[in-house]
């Protein structure tokens, strides 16, 4: 057995307190959920829950340890992940003085938008310190080999993550509807959407 029953549900109730947490992750899933529609902010959420695989594979094997002994590498991370949020912010402003309705995801859209999540999730160095601390707490040292363990307890916290993530975009998208009735409204959404990203990429470049 991978893991045990007890294991999993410790893990998994732990992994949802911190997912409703306040956190960029469920800020940006918000974000665009209101600005474009529930359907957007479900697949970039799914893209930031495929993004906590990589962390889980960098824990799992020891990568990250060997980044954060790093401090040249660690601090181009943090340049990439914010400069990266920075852009979609970018990308949001610009939605925002178009000031039309809510825009439907277009299929050719949607892997991007599931590439942004991931990315945005995969390069944000707090995230790596996260998974770093955290799955080892739930690790049996008489079962499974660790990795295998720690792999295991990410893929829970991915599907859990997932499914938080969708149902927070639901909940958003009406409120989206509803706020982009009049241009106005939809202008201003947009560029509240931007400003979230401005402030959580030139965090993470600042302030770590």
């Amino acid at each position: 057995m991978l893991l045990t029953l007890p294991q999993s549900a410790g893990f998994l109730a732990a992994a949802t307190v911190i997912t409703l947490a306040p956190g960029p992750d469920n800020m940006m899933v918000l974000a665009l959920g209101a600005a474009r529609g529930s359907r957007s902010g479900m697949i970039f959420g799914l893209g930031c829950a495929a993004g906590c695989l990589w962390h889980s594979l960098l824990a799992a094997f020891g990568l990250g340890a060997v980044l954060l002994a790093s401090p040249q590498a660690f601090f181009l991370l943090r340049l990439c992940g914010g400069a990266y949020l920075i852009w979609l912010g970018l990308g949001a402003w610009r939605q925002g003085e178009a000031a039309g309705p809510v825009p439907t995801l277009a299929e050719d859209s949607s892997w991007r938008m599931f590439r942004q999540g991931l990315l945005a999730n995969a390069i944000n160095p707090k995230v790596v310190l996260f998974f770093l601390s955290f799955l080892p707490q739930f690790v049996l040292l008489d079962q499974e080999p660790i990795s295998r363990q720690i792999m295991g307890l990410g893929l829970l916290f991915s599907v859990q993550a997932a499914f938080w993530f969708s149902l927070l975009a639901s909940c958003s998208g009406y409120l989206g509807q509803w706020l982009s009735k009049e241009p106005g409204r939809a202008r201003w959404l947009g560029r509240m959407t931007a400003l979230l990203f401005f402030l959580l990429g030139f965090r993470i470049i600042f302030w770590g």
